[in-house]
């Protein structure tokens, strides 16, 4: 029993790091495509420090974001890498509740689902 308990922690445990790596990786290669197609599609502009601009509008939302990499904008694609590397450790919780319910360990399963309702209020819940 107790060696197939430990058979099962360590399987968690090398799918959350394939996980983790995954997620970081796949962000990378994605950050790394949309800066090389951004710098081959725009010189070096002079920046005026004096003056602030913001992100374009469909740069400040998921679905403009991903309609923008979809269209191979260099920086659609570069704010979807960002993206992505924001949801690997909410997907590692969101695992994580799976792999403590798997367990039946409720007491974590609570714990992790606090950590998550966090996660998502301070993602989402701050535009009150």
């Amino acid at each position: 029993m107790a060696a197939s308990l430990e058979q099962t922690d360590k399987r968690i445990d090398e799918i959350m790091g394939l996980l983790l790596r995954g997620g970081v990786t796949l962000a990378a290669a994605i950050v790394f495509i949309g800066g090389v197609i951004y710098l081959s599609r725009h010189a070096i502009p002079a920046t005026d420090y004096r003056v602030f601009t913001g992100e374009p509008q469909n740069y400040t939302t998921i679905r403009g974001i991903v309609a923008s990499a979809l269209s191979h904008s260099g920086r659609g694609l570069i704010q979807l890498g960002l993206l992505i590397l924001i949801a690997t450790p909410v997907a590692r919780v969101v695992f994580s509740v799976f792999a403590f319910v798997w367990e039946r360990d409720w007491k974590y399963v609570g714990f992790t689902l606090i950590v998550l309702a966090l996660l998502i209020y301070s993602l989402f819940g701050s535009r009150g």
